[in-house]
C-alpha cells in the first residue's frame, strides 16, 4: 500500500515431507485414495512452495498484494 508494504499469503495443500509420511492415513496405506482427490495427482514438493514464496519476495511481484495463493494441485478449483 502507501507504505510500500505488500502482504500476501500462501496456502499449501499436501506437501511431500517427512511429516506427511507420519500422518495416520499415510501409514495406513491410503495415500492413493488421497492423491485421487488432487487433480494433479501428487503432493507438492517443498521446492514448489518455496518458489512461490521467492517470487512474492521479488520485485517481479511488485503489483501483487492482498493475494491468497493456493498451492494445492487444483483441489480448490
Amino acid at each position: 500500500g502507501k507504505f510500500d508494504i505488500r502482504v500476501n499469503s500462501i496456502h499449501p495443500g499436501l506437501i511431500d515431507t517427512d511429516m506427511m509420511r507420519e500422518l495416520p492415513w499415510f501409514k495406513a496405506g491410503k495415500l492413493d485414495r488421497v492423491l485421487k482427490t488432487i487433480p494433479l495427482g501428487r503432493p507438492a514438493s517443498s521446492d514448489e512452495v518455496a518458489q512461490l514464496a521467492l517470487f512474492l519476495a521479488t520485485d517481479e511481484s511488485s503489483y501483487c498484494t492482498g493475494g491468497e495463493f493456493i498451492v494445492d494441485g487444483g483441489i480448490h478449483c
